[in-house]
C-alpha cells in the first residue's frame, strides 16, 4: 500500500486510499496505535481532525499534550479542531447521511480554509451505540461517503470499539471500508465491497424483509 506520498498507520503504510476502518479493543488501544500517527501529522504541518465524544474530550487533549503536542497553540492556529461526534453526526438529534456527506466535503483539505495541505481525521464512532436501525443508516452512509473522500487526499480513520458490536456488525462496517486496522495491523480489507453494489444488496435485503408477512 505504499507510495511516494505514503504516510504510516499501524505497522504499514497508506497509499492512494486513505478510508480506514479501525477496530480497537477500547480507548487504551485506539490511543496507542494511533498516536504516532496523530504525532507524525502535527511534523508535517498537517491539519488533525478529531471527533470525539464530548464526554472524552478532556481526556483526548491530556493524552495529546502527553504525546508532546502544544494543544493550545494548535488550537489556536486551527491545525487542532476538536469535535463532539454527537454534535457532528446527531445535529438536532438525528443522523441525516446527506448532511453528514456535505460536511465531509466541506471538511475535506481541498476545501477548508485554513489552508493545511492535508487532513487527518479521526472520528470517534461509539455515537451509534448498539442500535441497530441507527447502525444500518451508518452502514450505508459509509459506503456513500467512500466517493467524497476519492476525491481528496486526506486520511479518514472511522474508530469502532468491538467491545461495543456483534460479529455480524463488525463484518458490515468491514464491508463499507477498502482499508482495514485491526490493532496495529494494517491491510487491504478483503471483504471490502463496492459502494454501489454494497448499498443494492442492501436495498434488495431490506425490501426482502418488507415482503416478509
Amino acid at each position: 500500500m505504499g507510495g511516494a506520498a505514503s504516510i504510516q498507520l499501524g505497522c504499514a503504510h497508506l497509499g492512494e486510499v486513505r478510508h480506514v476502518c479501525a477496530l480497537f479493543d477500547g480507548d487504551d488501544e485506539a490511543h496507542r496505535v494511533l498516536m504516532p500517527f496523530i504525532v507524525d501529522g502535527f511534523a508535517c504541518r498537517e491539519k488533525a481532525v478529531h471527533i470525539v465524544g464530548s464526554d472524552r474530550e478532556t481526556d483526548h487533549l491530556r493524552r495529546l499534550e502527553q504525546a508532546g503536542i502544544d494543544v493550545p497553540d494548535a488550537l489556536a492556529r486551527g491545525q487542532l479542531d476538536v469535535r463532539s461526534n454527537t454534535d457532528t453526526y446527531l445535529s438536532g438529534g438525528r443522523f441525516d447521511a446527506d448532511r453528514m456527506l456535505a460536511a465531509f466535503e466541506a471538511m475535506a483539505s481541498g476545501n477548508d480554509p485554513s489552508g493545511y495541505p492535508l487532513s487527518r481525521i479521526v472520528c470517534n464512532m461509539d455515537w451509534t451505540g448498539d442500535s441497530r436501525p441507527l447502525f444500518d443508516d451508518v452502514l450505508r452512509f459509509e459506503a456513500r461517503v467512500n466517493a467524497v473522500w476519492s476525491r481528496h487526499k486526506d486520511v479518514v480513520i472511522c474508530v469502532y470499539d468491538v467491545r461495543q458490536m456483534s460479529g455480524d456488525m463488525v463484518i458490515d462496517i468491514m464491508r463499507t471500508h477498502p482499508i482495514v486496522l485491526i490493532g496495529h495491523v494494517l491491510q487491504e480489507n478483503p471483504f471490502f465491497v463496492p459502494p454501489e453494489r454494497f448499498l443494492r444488496e442492501r436495498a434488495e435485503r431490506e425490501g426482502a424483509r418488507g415482503d416478509m408477512p
